[in-house]
């Protein structure tokens, strides 16, 4: 199974007022823990983001081809890079993510023949298209999407020519981000 792993990174957060990905965490930053797991899973894992800012941190970094743009213009980017056919995508400020949980994507996405496999979360119902597995041939409906303007994820995801999965994990933390000062204060360091 050809896979790799990529980990999008987001600069200053206006709610956060600093930037996430290099929050410190657990000996290292929040992005660099995100891509161990990611690389643990998928085999490898590269940044997507500006490389000066990240590029300290171990792992490759390609430019985001969209900056500005936000996550979807991230997924693009991966899509665009990858010559892998499974690509393991996770944003990153998902302290709770885990090399299992990353891995169980994987083996469920290639199991339903997906083009984008999605959790969902079961007590809320929300789909998390940050931490998901997309075949690289899911970049020309998205990117068709891209075109006409949309910029939310799960919106660009819904298209008759995507194979979308949703799959309701039993261990929500291991795909929930942090978004706030308050959040990352409840964060286990």
């Amino acid at each position: 199974m050809s896979r790799a792993g990529y980990v999008l990174t987001g600069g200053r957060s206006s709610r956060m007022g600093r930037d996430k990905a290099l929050l410190p965490f657990r000996g290292t930053t929040l992005a660099g823990h995100v891509a161990r797991q990611v690389s643990r899973a998928a085999g490898s894992a590269v940044f997507v983001g500006n490389p000066q800012s990240y590029e300290q941190l171990g792992f490759p970094v390609i430019p985001d081809v969209y900056p500005g743009e936000g996550p979807l213009g991230g997924i693009l980017t991966a899509l665009s890079h990858t010559a892998a056919e499974w690509n393991l995508i996770a944003a990153c400020d998902m302290p709770g993510i885990s090399r299992e949980f990353l891995r169980s994507l994987l083996i469920a996405a290639k199991a339903f023949e997906a083009d984008a496999l999605i959790p969902v979360n079961p007590v809320s119902g929300l789909a998390e298209p940050l931490c998901a597995v997309y075949r690289r041939e899911a970049r020309g409906p998205i990117e068709a999407a891209f075109g006409r303007g949309v910029r939310k994820v799960i919106d660009a995801l819904h298209s008759d020519r995507l194979r979308l999965v949703g799959i309701k994990p039993s261990v929500v933390a291991s795909f929930q981000n942090v978004n706030t000062p308050e959040e990352w204060a409840c964060v286990d360091l």
